[in-house]
């Protein structure tokens, strides 16, 4: 039996099961987001990006991911 709880979050409007002790960066991670290239924000904050692997997820938090396209 695992021992590790999961808590349910939002990644870009879609509900998510994630480990407990999880931060931002390893969500990222897990679905292969590339940082040069994204705007994250949590519960309606932008984040620092050097604050990432600090940040531990709770219950019911929400991660929007902007992706920056290039054009003219």
């Amino acid at each position: 039996m695992n021992a590790r709880k999961k808590i349910k979050i939002k990644l870009n409007g879609k509900k998510i099961q994630i480990f407990k002790d999880a931060s931002v960066i390893s969500v990222l991670k897990k679905f292969k987001i590339p940082l040069n290239k994204v705007a994250i924000e949590l519960n309606r904050k932008i984040l620092n990006k050097n604050t990432l692997k600090k940040l531990k997820l709770n219950e019911k938090d929400e991660i929007e991911i902007v992706h920056f396209i290039g054009g003219g």
